[in-house]
């Protein structure tokens, strides 16, 4: 199996905008945002999507979520508000398959709900 986008980006071999990284996660802007502030989460594992979530990597998940909160109050907008969307499939709109987090800010989002 080819290699997917986003494993490039983790490898270097694509270059981006990072905004965090550790051992198991890098954080990067989208390179066509939505909002203001739009940036990816992605596991550095290759996980295709939640459907494909192992036992093992229940716990990645989780720290996603931390990394989001740092990176809100970091990059100053935690008080306002963010929007994080997890698609998964090609009905839930998965367009790359590997595992991402989009964290939309800056701008009022109307509910979806």
């Amino acid at each position: 199996m080819e290699e997917c986008l986003f494993c490039k980006i983790i490898k270097g071999e694509i270059p981006s905008n990072k905004v965090y990284e550790d051992e198991e996660i890098l954080a990067f802007f989208d390179i066509h945002p939505v909002t203001p502030i739009h940036i990816l989460v992605i596991p550095k594992k290759h996980i295709t999507s939640l459907a494909h979530l192992e036992k093992e990597d229940e716990k990645i998940i989780g720290k996603i979520y931390g990394v989001i909160n740092k990176i809100a109050q970091e990059k100053g907008f935690k008080k306002e508000g963010y929007r994080v969307i997890v698609n998964c499939g090609e009905n839930g709109g998965q367009e790359i398959g590997h595992l991402h987090f989009h964290v939309l800010a800056e701008k009022k989002l109307g509910a979806i709900v």
